[in-house]
Parts: C-alpha cells; sequence; structure tokens
C-alpha cells in the first residue's frame, strides 16, 4: 500500500535565480563624444537604408490601389519636425536623389521631398503642432499629398504626357499614398524620434 506524502514533507525545488544580463549598457550622457558621434550617424544612415529597401518590398496588406507607403517621405518628416527648415529640405534633397538613382531621375524626387521637409521644419518652428500620434499622421497625410501634386506638376510642364491623365491618375495615387504613408508613419517616427531626443538629452548634460 502506498503511503501518501504529507505536503509539509514535499521538498521544495530551490528557484533558480533569474539569470541577468551581464552586459550593462552605459547612459548615453556617459558614452565618448566620438562613440556617440558614431552611433548617430549608424542610425541615421541605418535607418535611410532600410527605408530605401522598404520602397521595393511590398507585404501583404500594405498596398492600397496598387500604391504603397511613401517610407522616405516619412523620414524627411521625422528628421524635420525638430530641426530647421533649411536641414528638412537639405534631407529631403538627399533622400530624393538617392530614391531617383533607385527609381527615374525625370522627374526628379528630390524637389517634392525637399519642399516636405522646408515646410515641415517650417511648421515645427511656428510650434503648430504638438508630438503625439495625431498630429504627426496628419502632417504626414498633409505632406504626402503636396509631394504627390509637387510630382505630378513636374510631369505635366514636362508636356509629353497628356495634362488631363496625369491629374486623374494623381488624385487616385494621392488619396492612397498620403493614407497609407499617414497609418505607417509611426513605425518610424517614434523610434527614430526617442533617439534623436535621448541623444540631445545626453549632449545636454
Amino acid at each position: 500500500m502506498r503511503i501518501p506524502e504529507l505536503q509539509g514533507n514535499k521538498q521544495k525545488k530551490p528557484k533558480s535565480p533569474r539569470r541577468r544580463s551581464k552586459i550593462q549598457i552605459s547612459p548615453l550622457s556617459r558614452w565618448h563624444p566620438r562613440l556617440r558621434l558614431l552611433t548617430d550617424w549608424a542610425v541615421t544612415v541605418g535607418s535611410v537604408m532600410l527605408c530605401l529597401l522598404m520602397l521595393l518590398i511590398r507585404f501583404p496588406g500594405m498596398e492600397l490601389l496598387g500604391i504603397g507607403p511613401n517610407w522616405l517621405l516619412i523620414w524627411v518628416v521625422a528628421w524635420s519636425v525638430k530641426r530647421t527648415a533649411f536641414e528638412g529640405a537639405l534631407a529631403g534633397a538627399v533622400l530624393g536623389l538617392l530614391q531617383d538613382a533607385m527609381t527615374s531621375p525625370d522627374p526628379t524626387h528630390a524637389l517634392s521631398l525637399g519642399v516636405v521637409g522646408g515646410l515641415t521644419g517650417m511648421i515645427q518652428k511656428q510650434r503648430f503642432i504638438q508630438e503625439d500620434f495625431i498630429s504627426i499622421a496628419l502632417i504626414v497625410f498633409a505632406m504626402a499629398v503636396l509631394s504627390e501634386t509637387v510630382f505630378a506638376s513636374q510631369l505635366s510642364l514636362m508636356g509629353d504626357r497628356n495634362v488631363a491623365d496625369i491629374w486623374v491618375y494623381f488624385q487616385k495615387v494621392a488619396l492612397a499614398s498620403a493614407i497609407l504613408t499617414s497609418l505607417w508613419a509611426p513605425v518610424v517616427y517614434f523610434p527614430l524620434n526617442r533617439w534623436w531626443r535621448r541623444l540631445k538629452l545626453a549632449e545636454q548634460s
């Protein structure tokens, strides 16, 4: 006959202590200035390369009427919202030239993204916006429509296409691009903004 063990006689196995990570990252304020600079460049350039790569990739459910999000426009808004109009326009022009190298330089994307960066810097300077999801989404939506308008205007001025067909197609493209780009804006904006904010606080301390 098996004698049941009493609950009090059960030997409790000692709980193994949770393994703590031996690698502890020191605060950014304690980093060497050159290390902070190199890390900032790595994050900035790496995020740009990732956005360029995302332009070529279309995941299921990420398209609307055959149009995907404008990842470079989101990056330009994220960069320009805390900087001057000149810095935003310069960043937009550079990213536009990179997009031209991947697609077609005629018409150029540098003009549309440069206008987006400059205007976003001016909006921030006047303190018309707050840093939350709705504000950023609205800015990205408006800038996406503006970017497509500038691009369509360039196509119209080239004179080798029917202007009426350009603007009919533009209405569909602008609306689809603006909706998708504004919905995906937080994916790019909030990680970058958090990093740049922490970096600025570290440099001030």
